[in-house]
């Protein structure tokens, strides 16, 4: 693609950019050329959405519920943007406590999903690349496996494969990210009641030969293919698998993400014991790695309306709890101006690739208080162990 036809592109999804360079990047969700590479990115959106106003009381010492989002690849910079993009507000405003995340891995100073999550998940630092391992390369149980054990009710939603990196972190394990139809006989290891996401073939076209989506069946889980599917299932255990591999981005699939997390939480909510639920936006990174803030700020977008849906649910119920954060930073992307009063943004990067920078915690509902301050990324999972009582 020359110069001339970049900027025609560029053009057509409602972006500038100054500076243009070629480059090569293969990441899921876009095509292998890199849309941009850009010194500055002006951006408008097209989305707003009013923000309803949250309380933040309790009436409970300690969560009954728990529910984790994790926005893949993204920083202080990326969560703003869903405030300016957006009419100055945002649900993320909502959130009444903010800390930060070290995100180092056991191996590398700068982190990926699968080491990221996993030590969000278990409360330990593994190596890049691995799922579900300890700092010695063993199993260590997950938040999701020990609410199982419990007898909480579980689930898991991605806007990717759900068993990419982040949602297989907290049910899998296993020594490389990339063995996606060994993670998917892990999902079989749990009594998890709900998994919305991408990733049917990992399930239904194997290279063992095997069918697990007949072994879902005979589990007794209502196997959905579609958003409809989902929001029309009121009971029993749900298996959505919405695409063969990741889902599409937001400005094609549209509210699957909050009408999915919805629905989870009205299906886990039906236990008298409790539930977690673990909810990935799993775009925003692939924004980042593509320098495209057309997908990276639309994908916030989606990820803050699920949130506002999460929190109304939390502030009715009052015995939920809300943790909200990264598993790391992707692109080193900076907003460097804009107009707010028309939703327009200036941006730019400084990589393709993830960050070792801080990233942000928010949190809301009982036990949110503990997450103020700055510590290492497995605390978040030792932080939700304490206040649940999980061993």
């Amino acid at each position: 693609m020359n110069r001339i036809a970049s900027l025609l592109l560029l053009g057509a999804f409602g972006i500038s950019s100054v500076a243009c360079a070629q480059e090569k990047f293969n990441y899921p969700g876009k095509s292998k050329e890199k849309v941009e590479a850009t010194d500055k990115i002006t951006y408008t959106t097209t989305r707003t959405y009013p923000v309803q106003e949250i309380s933040s009381k309790s009436k409970a010492k300690r969560p009954k519920n728990v529910i984790v989002m994790i926005s893949d690849g993204t920083g202080t910079s990326q969560f703003f943007t869903a405030i300016a993009a957006n009419n100055n507000q945002a649900y993320i405003e909502q959130m009444p406590i903010t800390g930060f995340s070290k995100t180092a891995s056991k191996n590398k100073f700068t982190t990926d999903s699968a080491a990221g999550g996993s030590a969000i998940s278990t409360g330990h630092k593994s190596n890049n690349g691995e799922i579900g391992l300890d700092e010695n390369g063993n199993a260590a149980k997950t938040l999701l496996e020990m609410c199982d054990e419990q007898g909480k009710s579980t689930g898991l939603i991605a806007t990717s494969s759900i068993t990419h990196a982040t949602p297989a972190s907290f049910i899998a394990h296993q020594p490389s990210r990339k063995m996606n139809e060994e993670i998917a006989l892990d999902f079989f290891s749990t009594d998890i009641d709900v998994f919305i996401g991408g990733g049917k073939k990992h399930f239904a076209d194997r290279k063992d030969g095997k069918d697990l989506i007949k072994d879902l069946d005979k589990k007794g889980y209502k196997v959905a293919y579609t958003i409809d599917e989902v929001t029309a299932t009121t009971d029993g255990k749900l298996a959505g698998l919405l695409a063969d591999d990741a889902m599409p981005p937001y400005t094609e699939r549209g509210d699957v993400l909050p009408e999915a997390a919805n629905t989870a939480v009205k299906l886990l909510n039906q236990n008298k014991e409790g539930f977690f639920l673990m909810v990935e936006g799993s775009q925003v990174d692939w924004g980042g790695h593509n320098n495209n803030t057309e997908l990276l700020i639309t994908e916030m977008q989606d990820f803050d309306y699920t949130l506002g849906e999460m929190l109304k649910f939390a502030e009715k119920d009052g015995e939920t709890l809300i943790v909200v954060t990264a598993d790391h930073e992707t692109g080193g992307f900076s907003v460097n101006g804009g107009d707010p009063s028309k939703n327009t943004l200036v941006t730019s990067y400084t990589s393709t690739h993830h960050t070792a920078t801080m990233v942000p915690v928010f949190a809301y509902g009982p036990g949110a208080e503990e997450f103020s301050g700055i510590y290492e990324n497995t605390e978040i999972a030792k932080k939700i162990m304490k206040l649940m009582k999980l061993k």
